[in-house]
């Protein structure tokens, strides 16, 4: 199994407290973390508000952090999980994300979804269409990036997207173009879309959960005539880590107490309940055991949010040296 790290920025309230001045010192030294130790990649969220309450604590945009992160790290790869296809021009964000690439000497993913934060598209002016324009802006987004990067134009006269000879030169240093992370579950749009455009998938559930979509997935290639085998399946962790149980408990609560006056009571409580079902969540032997089970169904590749890495590495440090070892 493959590993990646989330790196703190805001979004789920886990730079609280840090004066914003210092914010970017703590998340490019966690990036220099992850790039000296034994993760494959790192990662951020695209979004620009917090969750899962509005408020006016920092969220630090994506790509930006993607351009600092790719100067300032050597080995790790960079993504995003994931980015919304409706919050930038496609051609545009093809240009971005080539640069990106260049700057880190061809270390980018493109993680790349419909969107769902509704609160955010509205407030920045993008409306909130319905699914089905939010999946086909989607669709037609990942064509005009692949033809970018593989071709240095783009051209397409889409419902939702008109290009018409887009130049994106020079291309992304990675031959045949910057790695797709389809993200989502949709059974009858993002996972065929995925089935012809991703090196990786990326959705969430339980294990039951996890292996219908497989199914899915694997029927879409199929109708595709594309090798199954060729796309690597993902999933994200909310991870805490303790010795003992009862130092996990500990961890738990500590959460609990920096987002509670952010949140409040009930949305406190869900956050918590939330962790407590996650199979990253317990002691070093409980979270190898479940996530050898995940990668015995086919789960290829983790990734992992740990809520208090700003804070203290403690937690991440046992499952670097206790739990990556044993899957990896």
């Amino acid at each position: 199994m493959r590993f990646g790290v989330f790196i703190p920025q805001g979004w789920r309230f886990d730079l609280v407290g840090i004066e914003p001045a210092r914010q970017w010192e703590v998340m490019n030294g966690l990036a220099q973390r992850a790039d000296s130790g034994p993760w494959e990649s790192l990662w951020v969220y695209d979004h620009f508000h917090t969750t899962p309450v509005l408020s006016e604590e920092a969220t630090h945009e994506a790509w930006t952090l993607m351009a600092a992160f790719a100067a300032s790290t050597s080995r790790v790869r960079l993504g995003q999980m994931c980015t919304c296809m409706g919050y930038r021009n496609p051609a545009y964000l093809a240009k971005v994300a080539a640069t990106a690439d260049i700057i880190s000497g061809g270390r980018v993913e493109m993680g790349i979804g419909g969107g769902w934060y509704e609160h955010e598209w509205r407030a920045y002016g993008y409306g909130f269409p319905g699914i089905p324009d939010r999946l086909a802006k989607l669709r037609e987004g990942v064509e005009i990036m692949r033809q970018a990067w593989t071709t240095g134009r783009a051209t397409l006269d889409g419902k939702h997207y008109q290009v018409d000879g887009a130049i994106v030169q020079p291309l992304p240093l990675q031959e045949g173009g910057i790695p797709f992370w389809i993200a989502g579950g949709g059974e009858k749009v993002t996972l065929k879309i995925a089935a012809r455009y991703a090196t990786y998938t990326n959705f969430a559930g339980s294990l039951e959960e996890f292996d219908h979509k497989s199914d899915v997935l694997r029927r879409h290639c199929d109708d595709l005539g594309r090798d199954f085998s060729a796309i690597t399946r993902s999933s994200n962790f909310n991870t805490i880590v303790g010795e003992t149980d009862a130092e996990v408990r500990e961890r738990l609560d500590a959460l609990r107490a920096r987002v509670l006056p952010f949140v409040g009571e009930h949305r406190a409580d869900a956050i918590i309940r939330d962790f407590e079902a996650s199979d990253a969540v317990g002691t070093p032997e409980q979270i190898a055991e479940r996530l050898a089970e995940r990668a015995g169904h086919g789960l290829g590749y983790a990734i992992h949010y740990f809520p208090d890495a700003a804070y203290d590495t403690a937690s991440q440090e046992l499952f670097e040296t206790r739990v990556i070892p044993a899957l990896s």
